[in-house]
């Protein structure tokens, strides 16, 4: 007997007998000729903001990254491990991905720890608490007064941090240059898992404006 969580074998039994079935041929020609992604979304690992559900995307469509709060650090050859840059310069490198989206989203608990490391819900523990301060000096932007809620410094840190991992972006020299040859375009957006709004920061402001689709 397995003690695998059958949650998830009933869905990969409803996977089999529905999307699979109706896109077999699709899979086949996918695991022949490889895959060929149009666009690499960064985003979190918040079970709630799943991007190839939001975008409606099917197989070998998205590559995605994801990790606690959807951040991308600096560019750092050191020697160390980063799986976010190794994911990265894959993605440009090897699958001439031209589209890159960092994608953040509403009540992030890794944002809310970073706004508010006093009352962190997230265990400092060996990793998160370093990952996190990545956040710090844009969080250090926010002003924790009167004038905002809670709820508004949040979804400003939220926005702020997406506009500071598409800065991080373009210090890889990988995705620099092609920025600059016009053979690359970031981008950025902001999903609200309440209402589900998709907010697209405008490349030349950095405002988000709410998506009219």
């Amino acid at each position: 007997m397995t003690d695998f969580p059958p949650t998830l074998l009933a869905g990969y039994e409803n996977f089999m007998s529905g999307r699979y079935s109706g896109e077999r041929d699709r899979y086949r020609n996918l695991a022949e000729t490889g895959q060929k992604p149009h666009t690499l979304v960064v985003a979190c690992c918040d079970s709630r903001a799943a991007p190839e559900t939001i975008f409606d995307s099917g197989p070998g469509e998205l590559f995605v990254i994801r990790n606690v709060a959807n951040l991308v650090p600096p560019y750092e050859p050191d020697g160390q491990y980063h799986a976010t840059s190794a994911a990265l310069e894959y993605a440009v490198q090897v699958l001439k991905i031209r589209d890159i989206v960092v994608m953040g989203h509403g009540r992030c608990g890794g944002i809310q720890a970073a706004l508010d490391p006093s009352d962190e819900p997230l265990s400092p523990g060996d990793f998160i608490g370093k990952w996190m301060g990545l956040l710090r000096p844009t969080a250090e932007q926010i002003p924790n007064t009167d004038v905002l809620t809670q709820a508004e410094r949040q979804t400003a840190l939220e926005r702020v941090s997406i506009r500071s991992s598409l800065a991080n972006l373009r210090t890889f020299p990988c995705v620099r240059i092609l920025e600059e040859k016009g053979r690359m375009r970031l981008h950025g957006a902001w999903f609200d898992i309440s209402t589900g709004e998709l907010w697209l920061m405008d490349s030349k402001t950095g405002d988000f404006i709410r998506s009219s689709v």
